[in-house]
């Protein structure tokens, strides 16, 4: 019996046989199933990023979209690095909070906020320059502060001749602006009392812009940066910095006044040809660089010292930007997309890449700071911070991504 009871209590091999061959086919099963959800979960993940930086994708192409689940913005006006006259929160512009509601859609895909956490990790060690006016260091401040939501732990510094600078330690990641309002070295000029050939065309005093010497603030930026974001054009149409007959540019090439004397658009392309050719040379062999398009103004009743004023409250109306842009027109705006023909000619067909921003921002006229930007005249030229520029870090973004799909 107590044999019998053992071989009772005891499986036959085939039992066993069939038992582990259950269990592996179970094994098997459950890892197929986990693999396909894995595998289905990448290629939607993969088919979503391939539709949303799809080449086909004009990302400028689009609408404002009124979104009031947008609770509270990136970052607020504790950010130390926003300059007062841009804190619209600080100031208690009357739309300040409503600014960061209105959300850019294009129309062929999406535009979503930026990861800032990502954002470190993706480019840990790398190098990011700002290179330009005070526009770029609006821009350069909103990453700033988006970032600094994600990683406090920031050391200040000036690489490179930068105007300012910040590293996020913990994945040695640096951030600078480098101040240049015109890209090529300029100042004061006055008439040699010996004569010359400026002299002998009867010019007494200007500004001398060196076309080919880049300005000291940015000339070892393409050495030292990985990703460099220019911009230029704002000062190139301000009479009140340059009067074409007081204090006019005059340019100068290799050491010598340029004969006869350029206009300031003719100019213009001069420091771009030259700059594009320097930055060419001096830059890193990976380093990715773009030009921003230009940043709109929003004067309306006049210029900005002859009470002009941007009292909007919510994005223009395709009719209204046409009216205020056109070059048609030739109004107040005009600048923007004067300045816009220029760096488009410039650089088609070289390594840097358009980061277009001009068209989305001409419909916010209810950006900027306004009154509440502290001057004497209405600011509508920078930008609420919180607020548009944001946006043009999202659209950054999702161009170094596109940028990267192409490599």
């Amino acid at each position: 019996m107590a044999n019998q009871w053992k071989k009772l209590k005891q499986p036959s091999s085939l039992s066993l046989s069939s038992s582990c061959l259950f269990l592996s086919l179970l094994s098997l099963a459950s890892l197929f199933l986990f693999f396909s959800i894995f595998n289905t979960s990448h290629q939607t993940n993969s088919v979503k990023n391939k539709v949303l930086y799809s080449k086909s994708c004009i990302f400028t192409d689009g609408q404002w979209i009124y979104d009031p689940s947008i609770n509270s913005p990136r970052y607020d006006n504790s950010c130390k690095e926003i300059y007062k006259g841009w804190s619209c929160i600080g100031s208690k512009k009357s739309n300040a909070l409503d600014i960061v509601k209105w959300r850019w859609k294009p129309y062929q895909c999406d535009l979503p906020q930026f990861d800032p956490l990502s954002f470190l990790h993706r480019f840990r060690d790398t190098n990011i320059g700002f290179v330009g006016d005070s526009l770029n260091r609006n821009m350069f401040v909103s990453l700033f502060c988006t970032l600094k939501q994600a990683s406090g732990d920031v050391k200040k510094w000036r690489p490179a001749g930068a105007d300012r600078g910040f590293t996020f330690l913990k994945y040695n990641l640096t951030i600078s602006y480098h101040r240049t309002n015109l890209l090529a070295r300029y100042g004061r000029w006055s008439a040699n009392a010996n004569g010359g050939v400026l002299e002998s065309l009867g010019y007494k005093e200007g500004y001398r812009v060196d076309v080919d010497v880049p300005e000291g603030t940015w000339a070892e930026a393409p050495s030292f940066h990985d990703i460099l974001i220019f911009n230029t054009g704002h000062w190139w149409w301000a009479p009140s910095k340059f009067d074409p007959v007081k204090s006019p540019m005059l340019f100068f090439e290799k050491g010598d006044p340029v004969v006869p004397p350029l206009s300031p658009d003719r100019g213009l392309d001069m420091v771009l040809k030259h700059m594009i050719a320097y930055v060419d040379k001096r830059m890193r062999p990976a380093t990715t660089v773009f030009m921003r398009t230009q940043s709109p103004r929003h004067f309306e009743g006049g210029d900005w010292d002859q009470g002009g004023s941007c009292q909007r409250s919510q994005p223009l109306s395709p009719q209204e930007v046409e009216e205020l842009f056109s070059l048609k027109n030739n109004g107040t705006n005009v600048e923007v997309r004067l300045v816009n023909q220029h760096l488009y000619r410039a650089f088609e067909g070289t390594k840097f890449h358009i980061l277009d921003i001009s068209h989305m921002s001409e419909f916010r006229a209810d950006a900027h700071p306004s009154t509440a930007g502290g001057k004497k005249h209405d600011d509508c030229m920078h930008w609420c911070l919180p607020g548009l520029t944001d946006i043009w870090n999202d659209l950054f973004v999702a161009y170094l991504s596109n940028v990267a799909d192409r490599t």
